[in-house]
């Protein structure tokens, strides 16, 4: 009753939310389990106020993690075609009640119709410094370039690949000491970590989209 007069007058668009419920996740993954991991031990502790509804993957590699906590695991592959896949995974969505989809290295290229489906509820995590690096391998492209400095990057999912609104960012130095392989293990440390806060920051709703920037309170 406060606010609505408000925001009627400044025609500003508002929401009110209860910071104790919690908001149903739903992960996917390819190979590389290291985020989900992390995301799993965080919301156990109690450091990441979300439900974890299942995870979603198009391979059998995360299945017995994710079912050793209890976690429904739907295998999609890729065999059936992208479309029906796509369709598959849009539908354990829906079914799940997930309010939010986290790509957790999950190695896939969405379809503009998926990735707009989902648009301002899925985060992805890109393995590189954005705008930097793109695309596959950024690590190795880094380190070709010779960079002194590597990092991770979560985004909201767009139809236009690793150029949706970023979320957040961490950095770790590096030199010319620092191998290729040296640098995918750092890298995998900072892509947890800054997915989870992303994560967090979400379900806290925290986190306002304006163009295609974010402002994070």
């Amino acid at each position: 009753k406060v606010v609505e007069p408000v925001a009627t007058e400044l025609a500003l668009e508002w929401e009110l939310h209860d910071l104790a419920r919690r908001t149903p996740v739903l992960l996917a993954v390819s190979k590389f389990g290291h985020c989900l991991i992390a995301i799993i031990h965080k919301k156990e502790i109690g450091q990441l106020p979300i439900d974890i509804v299942g995870v979603v993957s198009n391979h059998e590699t995360m299945r017995k993690t994710a079912e050793w906590h209890g976690l429904a695991y739907h295998h999609l592959p890729m065999n059936e075609g992208k479309a029906a896949q796509e369709a598959r995974f849009l539908s354990i969505i829906e079914e799940s009640g997930a309010e939010l989809t986290v790509l957790a290295r999950y190695m896939q290229i969405l379809s503009d119709g998926f990735s707009e489906a989902l648009a301002g509820r899925c985060i992805n995590i890109h393995h590189s410094f954005l705008p930097s690096f793109k695309g596959a391998k950024p690590y190795h492209q880094a380190h070709t370039r010779g960079v002194k400095i590597i990092g991770a990057t979560a985004h909201f999912v767009t139809a236009d690949l690793d150029e949706g609104p970023i979320i957040e960012q961490d950095v770790r130095r590096v030199s010319h000491r620092t191998t290729a392989d040296e640098m995918v293990a750092i890298g995998r440390d900072i892509e947890a970590s800054v997915l989870s806060r992303a994560v967090r920051w979400y379900a806290e709703h925290r986190i306002f989209q304006n163009g295609n920037k974010t402002v994070v309170l």
